[in-house]
């Protein structure tokens, strides 16, 4: 690989891996330092790139790898962080009631996110969050697709379930 093909192919997708191993490992330091640690090794194994199928999915694999290394090593001690930047205004005429009603109800949705198991966790953010297909999370977690949809559909289901529970005030 090039390196046009690097900056072409790769550096691309440097945002999802970011958003990915933030929403794993809740630093924002170590998520940069997990990216460059990818990128390196991207550059690195160049030459195995030509046989890969599909670049993207084999970054977000090392990144889901490294990130799991981090929480596992006890080095990343996990917080309650919200991602810095959502913004709430979908219209101009969002009204301030309705921009904090929205806010809260994204840093509710991003707790029960967080609260899910890692497999779950994982899949909702590939495909909710960054809109990867079926086909490329299993390529990117190494499971089948049948765990994909499962993983996604008790995950989606909980935090549905969560929600209705919170915003009926717990009579629901």
């Amino acid at each position: 690989m090039s390196l046009k093909a690097f900056k072409t192919q790769v550096l691309p997708v440097k945002d999802k891996l970011y958003r990915f191993a933030l929403r794993m490992v809740r630093s924002e330091v170590e998520a940069e330092d997990i990216v460059q640690e990818v990128l390196i090794r991207v550059w690195n194994k160049k030459e195995d790139m030509a046989r890969l199928e599909n670049v993207e999915a084999w970054c977000m694999r090392i990144t889901k790898n490294l990130s799991l290394d981090r929480l596992k090593s006890s080095y990343v001690k996990r917080t309650d962080q919200l991602a810095d930047g959502f913004d709430a205004s979908i219209e101009n005429e969002v009204t301030p009631y309705r921009s904090t009603e929205m806010k809260d109800t994204m840093k509710r949705v991003d707790k029960l996110i967080a609260s899910l198991p890692e497999k779950q966790r994982q899949v909702i953010q590939l495909r909710d969050m960054e809109g990867y297909s079926y086909k490329e999370i299993c390529d990117i977690m190494e499971i089948d697709m049948n765990q994909v949809k499962v993983n996604l559909f008790r995950a989606r289901k909980t935090i549905k379930e969560n929600l209705v529970t919170i915003n009926a005030y717990g009579l629901g």
